[in-house]
């Protein structure tokens, strides 16, 4: 047997967990500075393409200027998709099992409700809830206020990534295990999300469980989603990467995946300015960042860095992008740049590993529990004459 090399070697379980939620982490505090921009306009202001870290779109006057304010997107500071990500570790922390619905109602919502923390773009400690977007704030209408059943709540919310952009726990928490992490994740997303933001929750918490397996590559990872991906969601994945496949640099590929995706994205061209039809639940659509973030991570071969500055500089929705694509880079094992991960934990003031330590403890436990459960009902259907003697 050759021995392995180090670059040979298999990254380990707390290496990909670490990858992917620090990874996913930077790619939101990079895309967040020109979401909601077009890759000409990016250029524009930034007198080429973005390469690392940047200001915000209008310096200084970012507490005032219109899109924005007052949020404070640039200078390495996470936005709510990491918000939203860590949110979701620490109910893993606290339930140390898989999660439903239930869990979101019972554990996701009073953090967002009750305990303040610091928040990197309003620069002060404050409720979550103060600073996550109207998609999340029906977490707290529908499950606090109005005591909707939690595997309903979703029903009635805009259809977009609010759900999806945050499951990353969950693929890790299943990791190697796609079609389990797709279940869950849309049990979960069920108390946020319906139609192709639920199924996109899923999808993408498959492709970071499977960028986790042993010899895993960017062509596995779409293989895992396709076999499992439905409707317009499981097209738009399969026609972009289609395109993707076509590429090698993300400079290339920028307008060619905006054409592949765009008969799927009912947001239409001017990000800004929805169409009358967007967002509404639909068998034929599917949201526009994760076909785009799968695309990039196939066009960069699952390199980190040139995942994430595709996703970054595609614009539109692209700190959400960045984070998908990052994650799964990083699930793949593909590292994330140091420098980066460090001004992004200084300038947003987290500890951008120590989610991930948790997570891998909590994973290891939950596995734990799963061949005890699996072991449990290998005895009992054995007992009753289930497993014939060829088994």
């Amino acid at each position: 047997m050759t021995p392995q090399t180090e670059e040979s070697r298999e990254a380990s379980l707390d290496e990909r967990i670490t990858g992917a939620l620090v990874g996913a982490a930077v790619g939101d505090a990079l895309g967040g500075p020109v979401e909601g921009y077009s890759p000409a306009q990016i250029l524009q202001r930034h007198a080429g393409r973005v390469h690392g870290i940047v200001g915000p779109w209008n310096g200084d006057a970012w507490r005032t200027a219109r899109p924005v304010a007052p949020y404070h997107k640039g200078d390495g500071h996470v936005t709510d998709d990491t918000l939203m990500t860590h949110a979701l570790v620490r109910v893993y922390a606290q339930v140390r099992d898989h999660l439903d619905a239930y869990a979101i109602a019972d554990h996701l919502v009073p953090d967002l409700m009750t305990t303040p923390r610091w928040i990197p773009e309003l620069e002060a400690e404050a409720l979550p809830l103060h600073r996550i977007f109207l998609a999340e704030k029906w977490l707290v209408a529908r499950l606090h206020y109005g005591h909707v059943d939690p595997r309903e709540a979703g029903v009635g919310n805009i259809v977009n990534c609010g759900a999806a952009m945050y499951m990353a726990p969950v693929g890790l928490v299943n990791a190697a295990n796609p079609p389990a992490a797709y279940t869950e994740a849309l049990d979960i997303a069920g108390a946020h999300q319906s139609s192709y933001g639920r199924e996109a929750a899923g999808v993408f918490a498959a492709a970071v469980a499977a960028a986790t397996a042993p010899g895993a590559t960017p062509d596995s990872v779409i293989s895992a989603c396709l076999s499992l991906a439905k409707d317009g969601t499981r097209e738009a994945v399969e026609k972009v990467c289609e395109t993707a496949s076509r590429h090698r640099d993300f400079e290339s590929a920028l307008a060619p995946l905006r054409e592949a995706v765009a008969p799927y994205d009912t947001v239409g061209p001017d990000y800004r300015s929805p169409s009358l039809g967007a967002r509404r639940p639909s068998r034929l659509h599917a949201i526009e960042e994760l076909p785009v973030a799968l695309g990039m991570v196939l066009v960069a071969d699952g390199d980190y860095r040139h995942a994430v500055l595709g996703a970054v500089n595609y614009g539109r929705d692209c700190d959400s992008i960045a984070t998908m694509a990052g994650a799964i880079s990083g699930a793949l094992g593909s590292p994330v740049p140091e420098d980066w991960a460090k001004q992004v934990s200084e300038a947003s003031r987290l500890d951008l590993w120590e989610p991930a330590t948790t997570l891998t403890s909590v994973t290891r436990e939950i596995f734990g529990r799963d061949v005890h459960r699996r072991r449990a009902h290998e005895t009992a259907f054995t007992e009753i004459g289930g497993r014939r003697c060829s088994d």
